[in-house]
């Protein structure tokens, strides 16, 4: 898998030695491009993954791509989250074949947000399939693009040519990279971006175990990135201590029914999946917010819509989230293993709707989820 080849380790060694946090990501492209939607999903969610880490900054992450990950480029540079500060790109693939599915095309919507910094290196000995789409990218750009060109590089220059220039060139880009998502680090060896400190947010949702926004590359191979970790849920009620043996032959039905729902309440880790994806609508923040959900997830609506994957989770909530319209209360909730139920009022229409909202959680993602009115 590409996080395993040495060239994408080396990325990952230089930028870590320079203070950053790297990752590098498996995705389904290393099958092939008809993998093309899959692997876009799998990287969108490990930028969740990577955003949720306590080593990570959540609002400075830069996504690097190489090669045939290009072609993941162009949704993120139309999107364009807010705590994207950079994209790279790296001898990318920047068309896909005749009969492949494509995506945003990166050319189409280079320069769209003239604040997202964006660096090319190019290789001078590119292949001549790539060269054209690349040449359309760069008259596209602008002054919207920064480019570092390697004249007698080939395509995986930084694995086959074992040149100063090739070297210069990596050097170079990392520099940009940093520049890009802030100073330089210190000399104790701190982290070049250190998580930020918690910050308070007023929330038009309430849950009972209530978390903050869960803040999460999504990208190529090998990129520097840079999330807090949401401070932990409020500590369950206790069950009621256990009486003796004599006495609990006798206890109350009323007293045992207390005990039975003080179990089922306690926290789990599913609960706190399901709070921070409660805090990150809260937040209108909708990459963060569907970071909380599988790649494959499936949610059936309450008047039978069934909406299966996160690229349609985008579609349906980005209007609502745009509008603002996130506003939903929980009134009750029980949990057991890898199931949460809750009792939510939901406004999105303006008055209240009393709602069932069934979930599942596996991995630390949600899988399912089902609402009835």
């Amino acid at each position: 898998m590409p996080r395993e080849w040495p060239v994408y380790k080396g990325y990952a060694t230089a930028a870590a030695r320079r203070g950053l946090v790297a990752a590098v990501v498996d995705h389904s492209l290393i099958h092939g491009l008809d993998r093309l939607v899959a692997a876009a999903d799998e990287v969108e969610a490990a930028v969740g993954v990577l955003r949720s880490d306590p080593r990570v900054d959540p609002d400075r992450v830069g996504l690097w791509f190489f090669s045939g990950a290009g072609l993941l480029a162009g949704e993120w540079l139309d999107s364009r989250p807010d705590w994207l500060r950079f994209v790279a790109l790296t001898y990318p693939l920047l068309a896909t074949p005749p009969g492949v599915d494509d995506l945003v095309t990166a050319a189409e919507v280079i320069g769209k947000h003239k604040d997202l910094p964006v660096l090319l290196t190019r290789a001078g000995l590119e292949r001549e399939e790539l060269a054209g789409p690349v040449a359309e990218f760069v008259s596209a750009g602008g002054a919207a693009l920064d480019i570092i060109d390697v004249p007698k590089g080939h395509h995986g220059f930084d694995m086959l040519d074992h040149t100063e220039e090739s070297r210069a060139a990596v050097t170079k880009a990392l520099d940009w990279a940093i520049a890009h998502l802030g100073e330089e680090p210190g000399d104790d060896g701190k982290l070049l971006v250190p998580p930020p400190a918690a910050k308070k947010t007023t929330s038009t949702r309430r849950t009972t175990s209530a978390a903050k926004p869960a803040t999460t590359v999504k990208e190529a191979p090998a990129g520097p990135a840079t999330r807090q970790t949401p401070p932990p849920a409020p500590k369950a009620t206790p069950a009621p201590s256990a009486a003796p043996p004599a006495a609990s032959a006798q206890a109350p039905l009323a007293d045992l029914g207390m005990a039975t729902v003080a179990a089922v309440t306690a926290d789990t880790p599913a609960a706190r999946v399901i709070s921070r994806e409660h805090a990150a609508f809260d937040a209108h923040d909708l990459e963060a917010f569907l970071a909380m959900y599988s790649p494959t997830a499936r949610i059936l609506l309450a008047d039978g819509t069934e909406l299966k994957g996160r690229r349609f989770l985008r579609e349906h909530y980005r209007p609502r989230f745009d509008a603002g319209q996130c506003k939903t209360e929980v009134v009750q909730r029980l949990m057991l293993g890898e199931w949460v139920v809750e009792h939510v009022v939901s406004y999105d229409d303006g008055g209240p709707t009393p709602q069932l909202g069934l979930y599942r959680v596996i991995d630390g993602l949600i899988t399912d989820v089902e609402f009835r009115a």
